[in-house]
């Protein structure tokens, strides 16, 4: 009567001692088979990272075969089903550095076990286990499960015989992770609240020795604008950073930035008229291509005239003004400045510039 468990018992203490045999052996040997890989995005300051083995094809036939279709009826110690675990040797690892959209479902940040089903017809389920430290999906319990999704698997004409993962789309907000084999392709839209993610980190960090830096409540208060999120906290910041520097050209242009809207353009401009003469020359430049951007040639102009009167000896500041005039259809004084630019050393970059329109003009 005890024969059968003892069996029972030897079979899965051998399995076990595989399986850790396997994992130390990870750590100073290496994987000739199906190498250790890792792979990471970052998408805002957030950051996915999945860590996996590479099997190989090595003539095989993978799909339907090597890889079951459907739910593996054979591949669990524990008598259930299981998933494919999307790679080789241990669990395929997904790492989350902040909460996150998985294909629609929002997933805490940590790390999970990554598994996939896949079907003849290219239809597919993506499962995130909070399992993630488990053989494969050896020991694979539903119970674990933090996600599943469906996806749609894709066919792609070139074989892949080493797996791997890579993010082949990613935007400002989201990527796009892709498991790469044979001729499939398993996509996951991974997405994440960037700006109340960065936000949120902002508030921490400038409650603490970071805000004794303007810059850094600069940088807080310019995203704060620009994404135009949190506005009343990002213009008290921009608050603390001039009265910490005053004589900052881009903190009072942020904060003119915040005034313009809210409507209140004419206090928006008057401030940043004082504040051009705490302006570099790249700032003042900058600030007159940003007016030029909105059309606004005559301002444009006058911001661009002092830039020469405050660096006469800076071929830019001289070739910058020349456009401004070419674009407004000064033709005469445009010429003036880009012949000026041209006769003050300029680099090799704003030397043909102003040559572009001085030919342009009919100039040279």
């Amino acid at each position: 009567m005890h024969k059968p468990n003892a069996i029972r018992f030897g079979f899965l203490t051998a399995m076990l001692a595989i399986s850790f045999l396997s994992r130390a052996q990870q750590t100073w040997l290496p994987r000739d088979p199906s190498p250790a890989a890792s792979v990471s995005q970052t998408v805002g300051i957030s950051s996915i990272t999945v860590n996996y083995s590479r099997p190989s094809i090595r003539g095989r036939e993978v799909w339907g075969t090597l890889v079951p279709y459907g739910w593996d009826k054979n591949g669990s110690a524990i008598g259930l089903e299981s998933p494919w675990r999307a790679g080789a040797n241990e669990n395929t690892v997904l790492h989350l550095s902040h909460d996150a959209k998985v294909e629609g479902t929002m997933v805490p940040a940590g790390d999970y076990g990554l598994f996939f089903i896949v079907n003849k017809d290219n239809t597919g389920e993506l499962i995130l286990s909070k399992d993630y430290q488990s053989w494969g999906a050896f020991w694979y319990n539903p119970k674990q499960d933090q996600m599943r999704a469906k996806i749609v698997i894709r066919d792609v004409p070139q074989s892949v015989e080493k797996l791997f993962y890579s993010f082949d789309t990613v935007s400002r907000t989201w990527a796009e992770l892709d498991l790469n084999w044979a001729k499939k392709q398993f996509p996951v839209k991974i997405e994440f609240a960037v700006d109340e993610i960065v936000m949120y980190n902002a508030r921490e960090l400038l409650n603490g020795q970071t805000a004794f830096l303007y810059q850094n409540l600069n940088a807080a208060a310019n995203y704060s604008l620009a994404h135009n999120i949190d506005t009343a906290l990002g213009l008290k910041w921009i608050n603390r950073s001039i009265a910490a520097n005053p004589g900052s050209f881009n903190s009072l242009a942020i904060k003119a930035g915040f005034l313009k809207n809210a409507g209140d353009s004419n206090a928006a401009a008057k401030l940043m008229k004082e504040a051009e003469p705490f302006a570099t020359d790249a700032e003042l430049n900058a600030y007159g291509y940003q007016l030029l951007g909105v059309q606004k040639y005559a301002q444009a102009i006058e911001v661009l005239k002092l830039n020469t009167v405050k660096h006469p000896d800076n071929a830019n500041t001289w070739d910058s003004l020349g456009e401004a005039y070419a674009l407004s259809g000064d033709k005469k004084n445009a010429i003036i400045n880009f012949k000026k630019s041209m006769n003050s050393n300029p680099t090799a970059a704003t030397k043909a510039n102003s040559e572009k329109y001085l030919k342009q003009l009919g100039a040279l």
